[in-house]
């Protein structure tokens, strides 16, 4: 009988360096609202290029993190580690958001998502799923959650959930002096330019975005 060797590790048990790689992607989620690219990474970790690919590829492998094929953004933390989970609090997912109705309404609450409870204790944090392809650029695909804190202004380049009019969108605000555009992270799609006889409320920023269904 072949005995297997004392102290190897179970494939999907996450190493330091692993573990510090998923903080940093995690850290630049929070801080941008996008992921990092691998030169990015590397620069944060201080590593090579090359250790930066071999990291996320171990992450990904072990089903900690999803990565889009042939684009520079296109990492998604779709699990935690184990020790980190408990530190999770759950957020509504607002299914529906509209003009005049206040967003927690129960009648707009679809659902809960757990999410790290660091995020929610900058502000009140709500969840909507994505519909459609206008930001996957920016590692947000369609049936994704994106994690929103709850605020009415935003800096230029922050993803944010906008209220123009009656619809409610995702994207990246653009400012600059008299100009304002909600702008796609894909090439397929016009940004929206919003005039001054625009009705444009912010109502919050992307702070962190969720895989539920691990694609």
């Amino acid at each position: 009988m072949t005995q297997k060797p004392r102290g190897r590790r179970p494939l999907k048990e996450i190493t330091g360096p692993q573990r510090r790689t998923l903080k940093e992607i995690r850290r630049f989620l929070h801080q941008r609202g996008f992921p990092p690219t691998i030169k990015e990474l590397a620069d944060i970790l201080g590593i090579s290029h090359a250790s930066a690919h071999d990291q996320v590829n171990q992450l990904v492998r072990k089903g900690y993190l999803r990565r889009e094929p042939r684009k520079a953004r296109g990492l998604a933390i779709i699990r935690e580690p184990e020790d980190e989970a408990s530190d999770m609090v759950p957020i509504p997912i607002v299914g529906e958001v509209a003009a005049g109705q206040p967003i927690f309404a129960q009648e707009n609450i679809i659902g809960e998502v757990l999410v790290e409870a660091k995020l929610v204790r900058s502000g009140r944090c709500f969840a909507l799923e994505i519909t459609g392809d206008s930001m996957v650029d920016a590692g947000i695909n369609d049936r994704d959650l994106v994690v929103v804190r709850q605020q009415p202004v935003a800096e230029s380049g922050d993803i944010v959930v906008a209220l123009l009019g009656d619809e409610a969108t995702v994207k990246r605000l653009y400012i600059r002096e008299e100009k304002i555009e909600l702008r796609p992270e894909n090439p397929r799609h016009q940004p929206i330019t919003v005039g001054p006889e625009d009705e444009l409320r912010i109502l919050g920023k992307v702070v962190a975005v969720r895989n539920p269904g691990g694609r």
